[in-house]
């Protein structure tokens, strides 16, 4: 398995946005206020599949919400993460998990951690750290 990196180069992470993907999102919000709201509707508007991740909601957005990642039975191309940089560890273990595997885990702005940037990249995930996935969408297209 070839090693992950840490993207940070313009051209890198356009190539992860360039194809419609399914993206799960880790503390999706219901209330439309809040960024990760505001953020999965953008990208359900850019032809995006969005599967909300959210322990207490069953459907967030008109999409079925799951409890954790581990509940979530089918690929993912990235996981957008809206949690305390604190609480990312687990969530980088069950990323691990997917068959097949998950190309990129990317943590939105001020969430960063090395930690889990290490694990995964070693793993093959790709990582984004620190930045807004619907700033960068918007900046390309």
């Amino acid at each position: 398995m070839s090693e992950g990196k840490i993207i940070t180069a313009d051209k890198d992470l356009k190539e992860i946005l360039v194809n419609p993907v399914t993206i799960a999102i880790l503390g999706l919000s219901p209330k439309p206020e809040r960024d990760s709201n505001i953020v999965a509707r953008y990208l359900l508007e850019k032809g995006y599949k969005v599967i909300p991740v959210n322990p207490v909601k069953k459907s967030i957005l008109g999409e079925k919400a799951y409890p954790s990642l581990a509940d979530i039975n089918e690929p993912l191309d990235i996981v957008n993460v809206f949690r305390n940089p604190a609480q990312i560890m687990p969530h980088a273990e069950e990323t691990l998990a997917f068959i097949p595997p998950v190309k990129t885990f990317w943590m939105q702005l001020n969430i960063e951690n090395q930690e889990a940037a290490k694990l995964l990249t070693a793993a093959g995930v790709n990582v984004v750290m620190n930045r807004c996935i619907k700033i960068e969408h918007a900046r390309f297209f």
